[in-house]
């Protein structure tokens, strides 16, 4: 009788193990099933770099088992420095577009040497912006794009992307034809602007023909336009022969007159560009940095820093350097108020005349540099946008192509258009700044926002002294901007269905502009109670994970 009981207990606690295996087997297969899912849906997602594209930053002093995170970056490193390099000039690029080289030239020739300090302050405006760009994209290991999508609505993610393109595209379209521009320059009007626009529009192949040896050889190839651009304009400086005593005047005394309010907004608005923020986010995720490892991300952060300061430096110093050649050759002259990108060329041989190397030349080199390498950062740009706010899974060639073509189809049209005469390409100029000035709220909001939430910096996120600070820059750069829109629509928009229209595109315009800045948690809670229902709702919704995917509330409370 035991015998069969023992027996049957036997046989019972068999059969329970059995179960009891095929449960754990279950359970490890629902385990690698939902792993394989998660891992599928990471891989389907568009990244700005590939595991196999980042670079490796080295520990040249690393002595085994010292990789302990304790949260305190290593020593510094001039090795370590160098394989940071290179994010930085690509971003600086920016500030060295044609469009920032026409406000450079035409404020050195109507305010001579008086609106230096300005383009210095703003230099140090726009590099805290792009160190805030940088930031957030070490500390999370996304660019700014890919937080939007997922901290936004739809709809409001939707309208940041398409006011990012419009931006991209204005600054495109200057950029591509201030290289045709260089084009004709150095052909001597053999070929004209729109054979200038076809050529310009082939870097695109140039880019992914670059992209394919590395980052590294891509990031060499613009040290060389940036060198190419330093050279040229250094030549041109030693050429002019500026006034020392005026150049150091015009850097430390600030001085400001009625008649120079113009190029003083220009020059502080050339600053921000709208798609360089994005841009700056995606390019420092190309080092393999951990971003779970404190130590890792503070010293990226202090690598980046140095090297965006010495960039931006440069970029100063080439502005710099255009400004006070326009400022010696033609401040108080008759051609002061007339000069643009277009004749500038011929205002400077008519100025300086020929010799060995004449300056009509080396002014071209300089301006196809400038127009080549921003084009290309423009393509690079486009991609980071589009894929980090539409998450279309697309390949890097096809969005390049797409990019270039957003930009190309409207420049080659208005290369035709506005070909008739220097006149009509700079009030096209105006309107593009115009268009420029318009987006840079919702770079700047979004970036402000982000970087000072803790549930995505962690740590991470600006201090309160440092998020004023950041918040008082951004919105004196909106007020200027806003300035420049004011002073543009009260002297071109004429007639009453014309001032509607305007009208109410401003009124959504604010609308937006109100509503993210309600989401930024920047105003006191005071105001925010008042903003209608329906926006206070989406602020919810974007900031509480919880809220926006009910499942994880469920989840989290069972």
């Amino acid at each position: 009788m035991c015998s069969g009981e023992s027996a049957m207990n036997g046989a019972q606690s068999r059969e329970d193990e059995s179960k009891e295996d095929d449960r754990d087997a279950e359970a490890n297969r629902l385990l690698h099933h939902h792993h394989q899912q998660s891992t599928s849906s990471v891989d389907d997602e568009e990244v700005a770099y590939e595991a196999g594209e980042k670079i490796q930053v080295v520990d040249f002093d690393l002595v085994d088992g010292d990789d302990d995170d304790s949260g305190v970056p290593p020593p510094f490193s001039w090795k370590k420095l160098w394989l940071f390099t290179g994010p930085g000039f690509l971003m600086s690029i920016a500030f060295l577009d044609p469009g920032n080289l026409e406000g450079d030239l035409q404020a050195g020739a109507i305010a001579g040497y008086t609106l230096l300090w300005l383009l210095m302050w703003a230099t140090f405006m726009g590099l805290l912006i792009q160190l805030l760009s940088a930031r957030i994209g070490v500390a999370t290991g996304r660019h700014l794009a890919e937080l939007c999508r997922e901290e936004y609505p739809n709809w409001a993610r939707l309208v940041l992307w398409f006011m990012a393109e419009l931006a991209l595209i204005g600054a495109d379209i200057q950029e591509v034809i201030g290289s045709a521009i260089a084009i004709q320059i150095l052909s001597r009007g053999v070929f004209p602007l729109w054979l200038g626009v076809l050529i310009t529009a082939s870097d695109c192949f140039v880019f992914l023909f670059l992209e394919n040896y590395g980052v590294r050889k891509l990031e060499a190839a613009f040290a060389v336009l940036i060198a190419t651009m330093a050279l040229s304009f250094a030549w041109m400086f030693a050429d002019a022969k500026p006034s020392g005593n005026e150049l150091l005047k015009g850097i430390l005394l600030p001085r400001l007159s009625s008649k120079t309010i113009r190029q003083a907004v220009g020059v502080v608005g050339c600053v921000i560009m709208p798609h360089n923020v994005f841009l700056h986010s995606a390019l420092v995720q190309s080092r393999k940095i951990d971003p779970q490892k404190k130590g890792r991300v503070q010293e990226a952060i202090n690598y980046y820093t140095i090297e965006s300061t010495v960039a931006l430096a440069v970029s100063f110093m080439i502005n710099l350097f255009v400004t006070t050649v326009f400022a010696k050759g033609f401040y108080g002259t008759k051609q002061a108020d007339s000069i643009g990108l277009v004749n500038a060329g011929q205002y400077l041989e008519e100025k300086y005349g020929g010799g060995m190397f004449p300056i009509l030349y080396i002014w071209g080199i300089g301006l196809l540099a400038a127009g080549q390498s921003s084009t290309i950062t423009g393509t690079y740009a486009g991609q980071f946008i589009m894929g980090g706010f539409l998450n279309l899974g697309l390949k890097k060639w096809l969005r390049a192509l797409i990019t270039r073509s957003f930009a190309i189809v409207p420049t080659i049209v208005v290369a035709i258009v506005f070909n008739t005469s220097e006149a009509s390409l700079d009030v096209l100029n105006e309107w593009l700044n115009v268009l420029q000035s318009m987006q840079i709220p919702f770079a700047l909001i979004p970036l402000l926002t982000l970087v000072s939430k803790e549930h995505i910096m962690g740590t991470f996120r600006v201090g309160p002294v440092l998020e004023r600070v950041a918040w008082t820059i951004a919105a004196l750069i909106m007020v200027i901007n806003g300035y420049l829109l004011l002073d543009f629509f009260l002297s071109e928009v004429k007639g009453l269905l014309l001032g509607f229209v305007v009208c109410s595109c401003t009124a959504a315009y604010v609308a937006f502009i109100a509503y993210l800045i309600s989401q930024s948690g920047a105003l006191p809670h005071t105001w925010v109670n008042r903003i209608p229902k329906g926006f206070s709702l989406l602020q919810i919704e974007s900031t509480n994970p919880q809220i926006k995917n009910p499942e994880n509330s469920t989840a989290n409370s069972s």
